[in-house]
């Protein structure tokens, strides 16, 4: 890591003409122009509307207007049993489903005093870190393709494909697995995984090191996101922040390692941060670079997952599931670290066997309501750089 630090220290820094905090969002405007960005701009990344208010080519202000997808994940969530509600986690964050449903797991196993077998816990991380970095594949492809390259998502993709061949082989799947369930998995593991597991490790590293050669240090990548976009530390914080968007601020801030669920504090990893060494931190550089140190520490998990995996272990990883899952009346709020960042589950139980309500703190939800403070100033062009930085998925946030 830092022989590619020093490396990135020899590229040239991009410089701006007009700083965003020259810009008055409240200055008598003359000229201006209110321009749609979406919902069906492939920018947009999904059902997305901007409303860009614009003097020439400079952004003076972003509103992003929602309601084209209304999933209605937390009112269909009253009306379901509490396993029914599984497959409806998946179609919120359709980019790491695996990441939602132990989220939801958890919230409910706590609750009614689950404990699931070891054997669980290590594939339910094995797949939560396959997870991240396929959609960190999918973040780091798409905003190549923002800013203008197309081979690196190619790349990206291929090895995005490996993943999904492992959730296929293990239930069927590779979008919306239903796999994760309250006490348990809905399958074992397939004999050939844990052997795709390691090839896949191995294939993702070379890749990494292409897409950094290729992407990460282009002159013309870097030049056209370095210096753009920026969130200041204390910013992201009072925004509510987290995930590589916090992180690439200077944040160093995880709840894996700073508030540590399943069996995470088994596992040694790094939690990467936005440096600023393309000149100022908390720029869409700095984003970028946080998703691709975060790719290689989920390699490193999923290596120690892989040397300590129980094998002889034959525990029927359904050992724990309840046959009634009817939670006793009370509440909790329980949170994991997606790959977009800190997603929560507030759930309240009556005790019956749907629960009363169940509301979702989405991380791509709060960081997409940064967009505003961070795109300011710069311009139209940038703006579409600046939104595929915060990596959002319209399913969870339109939920």
């Amino acid at each position: 890591m830092e022989v590619l630090e020093r490396k990135m220290q020899t590229l040239p820094v991009p410089t701006k003409v007009i700083p965003a905090e020259q810009i008055d969002p409240k200055r008598l405007r003359t000229e201006e122009m209110v321009l749609n960005v979406g919902p069906q701009h492939p920018s947009t990344h999904g059902v997305l509307r901007l409303e860009a208010v614009l003097d020439g080519e400079l952004v003076i202000d972003v509103v992003p207007f929602l309601g084209y997808l209304h999933r209605c994940f937390e009112k269909h969530a009253e009306a379901m049993t509490y396993p029914q509600v599984v497959p409806y986690v998946d179609r919120m964050d359709y980019l790491a489903p695996m990441n939602g449903e132990l989220g939801y797991a958890l919230a409910v196993e706590r609750m009614m005093g689950i404990e699931v077998p070891e054997k669980v816990e290590y594939i339910r991380v094995l797949f939560n870190e396959l997870q991240r970095i396929a959609s960190h594949l999918v973040a780091v492809g798409t905003f190549g393709m923002d800013a203008g390259a197309f081979t690196p998502f190619l790349y990206c993709f291929r090895d995005r494909e490996d993943v999904l061949e492992i959730f296929e082989k293990t239930c069927g799947a590779r979008l919306l697995y239903n796999y994760i369930w309250v006490g348990g998995l809905s399958h074992d593991l397939h004999p050939d995984v844990l052997s795709m597991c390691r090839a896949f490790v191995k294939k993702s590293r070379a890749t990494h090191k292409e897409i950094n050669e290729l992407l990460t240090f282009n002159k013309i990548f870097v030049e056209r996101v370095a210096n753009i976009g920026i969130l200041k530390p204390d910013v992201a914080i009072n925004g509510g922040a987290s995930g590589p968007m916090l992180r690439g601020s200077g944040v160093k801030w995880d709840l894996r390692r700073d508030d540590p669920y399943s069996i995470y504090d088994r596992f040694e990893f790094e939690v990467p941060v936005g440096t600023g060494m393309m000149g100022t931190l908390g720029d869409c550089f700095d984003r970028h670079w946080v998703r691709m140190c975060e790719w290689e520490q989920s390699l490193n998990i999923i290596e120690q997952v892989l040397e300590k995996f129980p094998q002889n272990d034959k525990t029927d990883v359904q050992k724990a599931v309840p046959k009634r899952i009817k939670p006793a009346a009370g509440e909790i709020y329980s949170r994991v670290e997606t790959a977009r960042g800190e997603l929560g589950y507030y759930i309240i139980s009556k005790d019956n066997i749907n629960p009363w309500r169940v509301k979702v703190r989405s991380p791509a939800f709060v960081n997409l309501s940064l967009l505003p403070i961070i795109s300011r100033g710069y311009l139209m062009a940038d703006l579409i750089v600046i939104l595929g930085s915060v990596d959002i998925v319209l399913g969870e946030v339109d939920r």
